[in-house]
């Protein structure tokens, strides 16, 4: 989908999803002493919101208007300062983080061709500051047959072993591409977790795919 689709996706008075943070945002990332947090297509910006309003720096980026204009309005309403989240309408393939600026960097449900996915990947982890946390979560690719939801294509879906091996090749992390000699990305969490939604015909199960490291150098 492009910008204009999810504008209109997300045109309406209510949220497309519950305002609230992602459930794994919210458990992985709680204990994190804030900073400055990069929120990569932050959509109607309920992550962003949610860590503004635990002290952090935000700076929200998403291509489309709509859907941070209603990250704005949850803002606001969540008594967040304004000041709290640069809104910054991008599209992420254009988009060039600081390099080294960010103490967390955050990618949810970021469905795109591996290609696009691999140039995000790489931003994202020079966009780390030593001692930063990138993490990522998203529809994994056995949502597709067992799960509940999600994109259909199977090329835009995640492994942890894909995004594993994505975040820590050659790619992404080496040629000094984190701009400092020596430094790495330690894996934390690289696995499949599963999350109850709700459906037409009741609770279903969706499956995710989940990724937590650390920079360190």
């Amino acid at each position: 989908m492009d910008s204009r689709q999810w504008d209109e996706r997300y045109a309406g008075a209510e949220f497309t999803w519950r305002p609230d943070p992602n459930q794994f945002v919210a458990a992985e990332l709680a204990d994190l002493t804030p900073g400055r947090a990069l929120d990569l297509a932050a959509g109607e910006g309920r992550n962003s919101v949610w860590l503004a309003g635990r002290g952090w720096r935000v700076t929200a980026v998403d291509f489309s208007r709509v859907g941070l204009t209603k990250g704005r309005t949850l803002s606001a309403a969540r008594g967040v300062p304004e000041s709290a989240i640069d809104w910054i309408v991008a599209d992420l393939r254009d988009y060039h983080p600081a390099a080294q600026a960010f103490d967390l960097v955050l990618i949810a449900y970021l469905h795109c061709d591996p290609g696009r996915r691999a140039v995000v990947l790489a931003r994202a982890a020079a966009a780390l500051a030593p001692g930063g946390t990138l993490f990522i979560v998203g529809h994994d690719l056995a949502n597709l047959t067992e799960g509940a939801g999600g994109p259909h294509s199977p090329e835009v879906l995640y492994t942890a072993e894909a995004l594993r091996a994505g975040v820590l090749g050659a790619g992404v992390l080496g040629a000094g591409v984190l701009g400092a000699e020596g430094a790495k990305l330690e894996v934390l969490r690289a696995e499949t977790v599963r999350r109850t939604v709700r459906t037409a015909d009741g609770d279903a199960t969706a499956i995710d795919t989940l990724f937590r490291g650390v920079r360190h150098g």
